[in-house]
């Protein structure tokens, strides 16, 4: 009689659970999750209540539009099914906006500028301002760059009037490379020579020297002294060039005014040491001029 009994109760929870699966294929996200595991309707019964969940964390990621609006039950995860060895299991797996934060997270410890607006570290390739054909050639040259780059490779001169882009596009430049991992920095140079006393100064200036992508922004703006043109400036150029570290220049100085700027100090008319200046940035960049609207107004 107790056997009898069991087979009965055995039935009835087959039966029962054939009516939940059932029912729950009717959920059009269920159904999607349980035909693209293509196991039997027999074993996945057993997982019902399993699947219902994923059904539900499925469909909320469907309608997602971002992290702030997760409807899960842990933020920028799926509770979904996969298959290992012929067995179901269940597991929390990123979506596609969490997996975009973490890389964004990691390329962010690949930036380290100084003295510069947050707005660089937000900089992408995707929002910069294309309509204006005087910035065809810059554009086109980073990316190039961009495409092709390898350690060692030429930086840019980047000049022209004030307010053009010509930090922006560039940091929106770094910001790609520090996606595959290269170390980049920019350095506002009027505020980063004014820090020179600073105790923090010696670190920062070792690690300019040594990054793997620099931008020296808004050259020529600084009140210029010998030392921070001879000490500073001239260390750090000489170094990059004899490492071989790419490095980038804006200005709103051409090549000849920024050795007319160069050229004079407190001491007076220092030809010889301003053109030592300007030899080091040919070898390290490429000279492009950039006459656009000011995006600033």
């Amino acid at each position: 009689m107790e056997e009898l009994n069991n087979l009965t109760s055995i039935k009835v929870d087959k039966k029962l659970l054939d009516k939940e699966f059932d029912k729950s294929m009717n959920d059009e996200f269920f159904s999607k999750i349980v035909n693209k595991l293509k196991l039997d309707k027999e074993y996945l019964e057993n997982y019902t209540s399993f699947l219902e969940e994923s059904s539900l964390e499925f469909r909320n990621c469907s309608n997602c539009k971002g992290l702030a609006m997760c409807k899960n039950k842990i933020n920028g995860f799926a509770y979904l099914p996969r298959i290992i060895d012929g067995n179901l299991i269940f597991e929390y797996k990123l979506c596609r906006y969490k997996k975009s934060a973490i890389k964004k997270e990691k390329s962010l410890k690949n930036i380290k500028n100084f003295n510069t607006p947050d707005i660089y570290k937000e900089a992408s390739i995707s929002k910069i301002y294309k309509t204006d054909k005087n910035r065809f050639k810059t554009i086109t040259w980073l990316l190039d760059f961009l495409d092709n780059y390898k350690s060692g490779d030429k930086g840019l001169y980047l000049h022209g009037n004030f307010g053009c882009g010509k930090t922006y596009l560039i940091a929106a430049t770094f910001n790609e490379l520090a996606k595959n991992g290269y170390k980049t920095s920019i350095i506002f140079w009027p505020e980063f020579v004014r820090d020179m006393f600073s105790n923090e100064f010696r670190e920062s200036l070792d690690y300019v020297k040594n990054v793997d992508i620099l931008l020296i922004d808004d050259l020529g703006a600084e009140n210029l002294t010998s030392y921070n043109r001879d000490e500073i400036l001239c260390p750090i150029l000489q170094y990059r060039m004899d490492n071989k570290l790419t490095t980038f220049i804006t200005s709103n100085l051409n090549i000849k005014e920024l050795h007319n700027h160069l050229s004079t100090s407190k001491s007076g008319v220092e030809e010889i040491k301003a053109g030592r200046i300007i030899s080091r940035i040919e070898q390290l960049t490429e000279d492009i001029e950039m006459i656009s609207k000011n995006l600033r107004k």
